[in-house]
């Protein structure tokens, strides 16, 4: 078996701490039994590595996350950048055609599908272990795991069985997308199930699908010609054009943690960072990542949430209008990676572009060997030691020292102990395309640039 876990998200519905970066899956504000917090995607990795899956398991997501994602999960599970947001139905398409062309799976290989924002119980990964069982058994072609509405709503999708009665799965009649709450009520009464959005099918199956749309199932072709591709879900181009579907009910815990009002009550607290709320204050919430504190006076029902990225302050009940609010050009202010985060400090634009961000780097950690191309940067750096490759030529870094990268300059760092600088770009148009990267580990840089000893003599 194979499993595929869907990150992605355009980061608005719990701005400002979510961004197109880091979006809801990545914020830390999950409770643990440590005492630590951790984040959606987090949670479901240790959930699946603690029923025996995470072995099995791809991440799919946009390439702009692949950073962030191995920041918070590490390196040891396989991810698969999609080069374009493009739907569903196209991630899983390329996760199979990756298993099929590059792993050479077996075309009968069950494949299990999950969103990374699931927020259920252990017992929830014994039937997605059950399900490719469960999928032979009834000799179906897909499979979807539903859970049992505790009352009409217009935020889930629906799956309506056949028949009732007690056994391991049902027939599916049809599916309901997101309807309003009066049909939600009459969904529920011919006993309907809100849809989990996880699936299980073979991977002939998908190949099929892709084949029947025109799609190649070589990976490499499916990545060079992705940006063609339409935007199109999973469920619109497979789910609801399957005539022989079963559903497996889960009874267990499941909630979508998609905005505000439904996920502050998963915080194991009031106040999270520096501020306080008054006693009379009632299901009021402050999420604060900023360093100066924020007080809540009297103020009952209402989100309050602060970043580098804003503020927002909003009825619980309505903070999923921030979403028709907000712009797409706004640059993300915070972003993790994989070897530490960055914070924006100042963007200014006049005749000549600029942009000011403080850098953090974990000990031991490295960023790619890459260039620039429209831009020049200069770091100085705050504290920490590190080694620093500018055009092949290793240099030693500590506190105080002034870089100069010049435009199409190949550089790298590597901290040796945790690593601050600040970072200034200049340029005439700053993007964060304008990268070209060589190498990503740091033996790869050491071996590209012919340095036989990063400890050998430094040039100061």
């Amino acid at each position: 078996m194979r499993i595929i876990v869907l990150s992605g998200g355009s980061g608005k519905r719990l701005w400002p701490l979510s961004n197109e970066i880091r979006s809801k899956l990545f914020l830390k504000l999950l409770p643990t039994e440590d005492g630590h917090r951790e984040s959606m995607i987090q949670r479901a990795c240790r959930q699946l590595n603690q029923a025996g899956l995470l072995s099995q398991t791809t991440i799919v997501t946009n390439r702009s996350q692949v950073e962030i994602i191995k920041n918070q999960v590490g390196e040891g599970i396989p991810i698969l950048a999609e080069p374009f947001k493009r739907g569903t139905f196209i991630s899983i398409g390329l996760a199979a055609s990756y298993f099929y062309s590059k792993e050479h799976d077996h075309p009968d290989e069950a494949i299990c599908v999950i969103p990374a924002d699931l927020f259920v119980d252990a017992e929830f990964y014994n039937v997605l272990s059950r399900l490719p069982q469960i999928l032979a058994q009834s000799g179906s072609e897909l499979a979807l795991i539903g859970t049992i509405p505790n009352r009409p709503s217009s935020q889930y999708g629906y799956i309506v069985p056949q028949e009732n009665g007690k056994k391991d799965y049902y027939n599916v009649s049809k599916f309901a997308e997101k309807p309003d709450e009066e049909l939600a009520a009459s969904l529920i009464s011919d006993h309907a199930f809100w849809n989990c959005g996880t699936f299980a099918f073979s991977l002939s199956f998908i190949l099929s699908r892709l084949q029947d749309r025109g799609l190649p199932n070589q990976y490499e072709e499916l990545l060079d010609r992705y940006e063609l591709f339409p935007v199109t879900s999973f469920d619109e181009e497979v789910a609801e054009k399957t005539s022989h579907s079963i559903v497996v009910p889960y009874d267990k815990t499941w909630r979508d943690l998609g905005d505000w009002r439904v996920l502050s009550n998963y915080l194991g607290g009031h106040v999270i960072g520096r501020g306080q709320i008054t006693n009379d204050a009632r299901d009021t919430h402050l999420i604060n990542e900023l360093t100066y504190p924020i007080h809540v006076i009297g103020l009952s029902n209402v989100i309050v949430a602060a970043s580098p990225d804003g503020i927002l302050v909003a009825d619980k009940d309505r903070s999923n209008e921030i979403k028709s609010i907000l712009h797409d050009s706004q640059i993300p202010m915070f972003e993790e990676k994989r070897w530490g985060n960055i914070r924006v400090l100042d963007h200014s634009k006049t005749d000549i572009e600029t942009l000011t961000k403080k850098v953090e780097m974990l000990a031991g950690k490295n960023t790619s060997y890459h260039s620039h191309q429209k831009r020049k940067e200069i770091w100085t750096i705050l504290s920490g030691t590190g080694v620093f490759i500018l055009e092949g030529v290793q240099y030693s870094v500590q506190t105080g020292d002034v870089l100069q990268i010049p435009n199409g300059a190949k550089h790298a760092v590597k901290a040796i102990s945790p690593l601050e600088y600040i970072e200034i770009q200049i340029g005439n148009e700053l993007m964060e395309e304008d990268k070209s990267r060589l190498t990503t580990t740091w033996e790869d840089t050491l071996i590209s640039c012919k340095i036989v000893d990063e400890f050998d003599t430094f040039k100061k």
